[in-house]
């Protein structure tokens, strides 16, 4: 409204009066398309017509067109309050005798909202269309053991058991495919991971359309969060590329229970117009279920207008107090604002005021709103339903500002609840123990709940792999880069573009590949891709890039195949795991490699690696321009000496810092062995780095060994003939073996030391099969003892052992334990700084002089040389020890 005096209130009547027909007899479509016009028209003339992308604070769908329930609403409403008993038993059982938490609250705000889509809606593995992608909201977790226990699919036990896993046969608390292989698909109790990665797999899933791998038909892709929850940048920082590619196979349920873990998400303001206004903006389908039928009949009779302005006066945090008062409360402090709506209640008890319920709690409302985003066409669907946390709990919980911590109900509580839903449970069940309730098989309840799932395809949440294993290509396929470089300089990055174009072409493996990268793709030299395979884009291209006239020019296709994700590491990541758990998920397998500054890696998106390891993802992540001295000039930000050890910290990620293309070419044919015919659950983490040097042949002598030792971390690289008296034994990797590689020249020119050079392929492997040779051990003690890997291999030597890395210390100290003998690290702890990799390795102190330095100090200590050789070294090789460690400078 503006501020416009009307001076001819009658052609105002007239206007109004002339839309409300158009409205009656055209309908609203109609009256839209009339209105769209007027504001065009308008703003051609300078008017100004400011945009609103909130509508009214009632429900988008009007009751005259909402379809008609298919269900049996009353089996429906008996199936669901079992459920919810079960759910609410399982957390209450096992705080009773445990202290293992869980949470009570959240499933029963939004048990209405799962059922509908169960009875109606998600489809299962079998049906003929494939099976929707279900993200379930993670605190909900109970509410989906307890109907997997009415479907058979969860014992007693289990849920008796529930957070219970060590050693008991129970349950996970949230969404765990790791700890739940054949149940969970996503982990989604990381707040704001959920959406984010519906989002890319709704994407993803177009995209195994469009290139003919899985054909998508109806299939839909339901992300189930929480109102507080969208609080998290993830939450919203992809609605933008749902809408720029039309994914109307993805509906976001977003559940407006208006309280976060510790209070209102919005006490002052309203949530849902600030969410509707979020999406509408960005271009979704928005769809708000705010108010149950009861209201229907109040919103009729409000013929003043007052009723909705009330609603959308009233902030949240007087909505909260409304559900946890009572009916009396309500009428005085919401009704009685005003006389017009005071009277719309007058006829109305305390207790019918208080029973008016809010739009997630109607099955009816629910429907509706599930039917229009299923059948929405063009745009991505939000739907944003408003429900109470706690509902059922009533005076123990209901609305309450400790709701989301409610973990137990004494008996009182549990009389309560079971009275609320009308369920058969006696006063004496109740005095010993909270019991689950299950029906026999037989039972009509039973009988229904089964039909529901069986006409929709089988049983959700569940995870099924029905991919085919694949064929690994033999070692000899890859001889192009086993044979090296000569004397050309090349990149380990350049290498591996090399090795993924081995793999395009392979008639097996090729069309499988997922290539990802964020926005780097020439500095890492694979531009060559655009033009090969081509990228990603549903709308192909429509212009003639700038670079056409170019060999690797910028090519867009609807069936391209590289995913090329812009300045965008979480959504590249997310992209990753939609195509790493593809045989999951599509039952087609699927090779994503990931390659992106390592820097802006683990650190970026760490969370999302961790959820990776959860879901058992398979595929691999490439850190380019990895080491904390490779990346001259760049600085700070940009350098990377620690992600190597983050990625070793996820149980199921093999990490490896390869030198040589040989190296990395026999890593990746592992990889593609261990998880895409062998189908182990497991991921691969290698680095790549963008420093030119030449690079050496595999050899040919011992290949067999070679290739072993390369897998398993370690394995000789040279052996010097010399008959010096002192010998070391010196282990890199990276480009830092190469500066081990001249301090051994250096040792043996100048100061006669004998050294052997190892290459270290993954300090990480050589650490997990020593720790599990030490547990064997340990818990075997009568068997033959066991020796790690690395032990055995470095024993037989001589001398002591040095180890330099482009990584901190902690990368190199954590196969200490495991060495035979003297053993000194060398790293580059600190931050990173701009200048040249010579200089960046002199100032880190893991050059080959550094090295050199050390390994005297080693033979000195051991007492092989005399320290003043050691002096001597330091003023050749002009070290300042004064400087401080490079760590605190």
């Amino acid at each position: 409204m503006t501020a416009y005096q009307d001076q001819d209130p009658q052609e105002t009547r007239e206007w109004l009066e002339a839309l409300e027909a158009v409205v009656a007899v055209e309908g609203t479509d109609k009256a839209r398309h009339l209105i769209g016009n007027l504001i065009e028209a308008a703003r051609k003339h300078g008017i100004d017509t400011p945009y609103s992308a909130t509508t009214p604070y009632i429900n988008t769908i009007p009751t005259e067109k909402e379809p008609t329930y298919p269900g049996d609403r009353q089996l429906e409403q008996r199936l669901r309050a079992l459920i919810r008993w079960n759910a609410m038993a399982m957390v209450a059982r096992a705080n009773k005798h445990t202290s293992v938490g869980g949470h009570i609250a959240t499933f029963q705000s939004s048990a209405t909202m799962y059922e509908v889509g169960f009875n109606h809606f998600f489809k299962g593995h079998d049906h003929p269309d494939g099976a929707d992608m279900v993200f379930f909201q993670g605190h909900a977790a109970p509410g989906m053991y307890a109907r997997a226990f009415l479907e058979g699919r969860i014992s007693e036990e289990q849920l008796a058991n529930f957070r219970q896993e060590a050693h008991l046969d129970g349950v996970s608390s949230y969404p765990h495919p790791w700890l739940m292989p054949t149940f969970w698909q996503f982990p989604t109790v990381s707040m704001g991971l959920g959406p984010l990665q519906a989002i890319y797999q709704a994407r993803f899933m177009k995209y195994m359309d469009a290139r003919g791998m899985s054909p998508m038909n109806t299939r839909k892709v339901w992300a189930f969060l929480g109102d507080g929850e969208m609080d998290e940048p993830e939450s919203t920082g992809a609605i933008g590329l749902a809408v720029r590619e039309k994914l109307d196979n993805l509906v976001f349920v977003i559940n407006a229970n208006l309280q976060r873990l510790d209070g209102p998400v919005r006490g002052n303001g309203k949530v849902v117009q600030e969410l509707e206004g979020s999406f509408r903006g960005a271009g979704w389908n928005v769809i708000k279920v705010l108010w149950g039928p009861g209201w229907d009949v109040l919103l009729q009779k409000d013929t003043s207008g007052r009723l909705m302005q009330l609603m959308m006066e009233t902030v949240d945090g007087e909505y909260q107090a409304y559900k946890a008062k009572n009916g009396a409360f309500v009428r005085e402090n919401f009704f009685g604002k005003y006389p017009e709506t005071a009277e719309l209640v007058k006829n109305m008890t305390d207790e019918e005021i208080f029973g008016l319920t809010r739009g997630g709690h109607s099955p009816r409302k629910m429907y509706a709103a599930y039917k229009a985003a299923t059948e929405h066409k063009g745009q991505p669907t939000v739907i944003i339903a408003k429900t109470i946390k706690g509902y059922g709990m009533g005076p123990f919980g209901e609305g309450a500002m400790t709701a989301h911590n409610q973990k137990k109900l004494d008996v009182d509580g549990l009389k309560y609840f079971r009275d609320r839903f009308g369920l058969p449970i006696s006063d004496a069940q109740l005095e010993n123990d909270v019991p689950f309730y299950k029906p026999e098989d037989s039972h009509e309840l039973i009988k229904y709940l089964h039909e529901r799932r069986s006409v929709l395809g089988g049983y959700l949440p569940s995870r099924v792999d029905r991919a085919s294993s694949l064929p690994t290509p033999e070692l000899s396929a890859f001889d192009m880069i086993l044979k090296g470089t000569a004397d050309r300089e090349m990149s380990s990055t350049m290498l591996f573009g090399r090795i993924l174009a081995i793999i395009l072409r392979d008639k097996e493996l090729g069309k499988r590949v997922v290539p990802i990268i964020p926005d780097e793709a020439r500095t890492f030299g694979l531009e060559g891709l655009f033009r090969q395979v081509g990228i990603y884009d549903p709308a192909g291209q429509l212009y003639e890039p700038v670079d056409a006239d170019q060999v690797s020019w910028y090519k867009q296709a609807t069936n391209g195949q590289v995913l090329q994700e812009g300045i965008n590491e979480a959504g590249s990541m997310s992209s990753w795991l939609a195509a790493a758990t593809a045989y999951a998920n599509y039952g087609e397998a699927m090779i994503p490699f990931y390659i992106y500054y390592s820097m802006f890696g683990y650190q970026r998106v760490g969370d999302l690696v961790w959820l990776g390891g959860d879901m058992r993802a398979r595929g691999f992540i490439i850190g380019g321009t990895a080491g904390r001295t490779t990346l001259e000039g760049e600085g700070l930000q940009h350098q990377d000496g620690h992600n190597l050890v983050f990625f070793s910290a996820v149980p199921n990620c093999k990490a490896y810092d390869p030198t040589y293309g040989y190296e990395m070419a026999v890593i990746i044919r592992a990889g593609l062995q261990e998880m895409f015919t062998d189908k182990k659950d497991v991921f691969y983490y290698i680095t790549a780095m963008n420093e030119n040097y030449p690079h050496p042949a595999m050899p040919e002598e011992n290949r067999d060994q070679i290739e072993q030792g390369i897998l398993r971390g370690l394995y000789p690289f040279s052996k010097s003939k010399a008959k010096h008296k002192a010998r070391v034994q010196l282990l890199g990797s990276g480009t830092i073996l190469r500066e081990v590689e001249k301090a051994a020249a250096m040792l043996e020119a100048d100061w006669k030391v004998a050294t052997d050079v190892w290459s270290a392929t993954s300090f990480s492997e050589l650490a997990r099969e020593g720790q599990a040779c030490v547990r064997e051990n340990r818990l075997n003690p009568e068997a033959p003892q066991k020796v790690p890997y690395v032990t055995a291999t470095l024993e037989p030597t001589q001398g002591p052992i040095i180890a330099a890395t482009d990584y901190i210390h902690l990368y190199t100290e954590q196969v200490r334990s495991f060495m035979p003998r003297r053993y000194v690290t060398l790293g580059t702890d600190g931050f990173g700084r701009s200048d040249t990799r010579e200089a960046l390795r002199k100032f880190f102190e893991v050059d080959a002089a550094n090295i050199v330095i050390t390994a005297l100090k080693a033979l000195a200590d051991e007492g092989t040389i005399a320290a003043s050789v050691v002096s001597q070294a330091i003023k050749k090789y002009d070290i300042n020890p004064t400087l401080g460690m490079p760590s605190s400078r």
